[in-house]
């Protein structure tokens, strides 16, 4: 399995950018999006950007990690998903019955 994890642009070349994300900066290849500018975010997966997320999108993303590891830890995770609160999940409009 492999997991996308939101890291910020801090500096950035034609095929290159250094992220932050989680732990310490990382040089993510920028190939398959183009040259970034400092201060986008994207999901990266194995060391490759693959997408660009808006702020909000990272923050969530970023969340729902942090909540993996407090529910590993055994740790409570619940305010990891304030998007969540007070409402019922639902399922994309592609898996809904017609």
């Amino acid at each position: 399995m492999c997991i996308g994890v939101p890291m910020q642009v801090i500096e950035a070349g034609p095929y290159w950018a250094w992220c932050q994300g989680p732990g310490d900066p990382t040089q993510v290849d920028t190939r398959l999006l183009g040259e970034q500018r400092p201060g986008t975010w994207l999901l990266v997966f194995q060391g490759a950007a693959r997408e660009v997320l808006s702020e909000d999108r990272a923050r969530l993303v970023l969340d729902a990690l942090a909540a993996l590891r407090a529910a590993a830890a055994g740790e409570p995770f619940d305010h990891l998903f304030a998007d969540l609160v007070g409402r019922e999940p639902q399922l994309p409009e592609f898996l809904r019955k017609p």
